[in-house]
């Protein structure tokens, strides 16, 4: 039996380093937005456009990234690499509730939790790459988040409620993942 539980130990693990294997960075923002390559049926092409608006309410601990915010990151890199230009690509990410923390510049993150922001440099190249951030202002305000305290292009919305109502009648559409 004990060798029966070892076999399947090294296949799973055979098997998840062969997985791990096919992600792929890049190729617009890394080291963030790991994909994989897939042959789908619904193709994409030059001209799609894609305008689409993320909602992330969970904060992601102080140790690392925001898992939520690197899903842009992964939607960007995945359809460049299926052949959609960067430019077809408008998305929004409305932040509420405590991942209002995450959106912290270093000094606002430091004053928290004593060390550096590790969203930041994910946040940095999502703004550097025409993703528009708004802060819900209602998390801001309750989480006492001042404008000051946010990381460089960040901004803040009269609240998540009313940025999804706006980036809705604008044409994006609710990524709901």
């Amino acid at each position: 039996m004990k060798y029966i539980f070892l076999l399947i130990s090294l296949i799973v693990t055979g098997s998840a380093e062969a997985t791990a294997a096919k992600l792929q960075s890049g190729p617009v923002i890394t080291p963030f937005g790991k994909h994989y390559q897939v042959d789908s049926a619904i193709p994409v092409s030059a001209q799609t456009r894609l305008k689409v608006v993320f909602d992330v309410s969970e904060q992601s601990g102080t140790k690392k990234e925001n898992r939520y915010f690197n899903s842009l990151a992964r939607f960007i890199n995945m359809h460049v690499s299926a052949g959609v230009p960067v430019e077809n690509i408008e998305l929004a990410l409305v932040v509420h509730g405590e991942a209002g923390y995450d959106l912290l510049n270093d000094g606002g993150f430091q004053k928290e939790y004593q060390r550096l922001n590790p969203s930041a440099p994910l946040i940095s190249q999502l703004l550097s790459n025409n993703v528009k951030v708004y802060l819900c202002g209602q998390s801001a305000a309750f989480l006492d988040i001042k404008q000051t305290d946010l990381i460089d292009g960040v901004e803040v919305a009269l609240s998540a409620m009313t940025a999804h109502a706006v980036l809705a009648q604008q044409g994006y559409t609710f990524n709901p993942f």
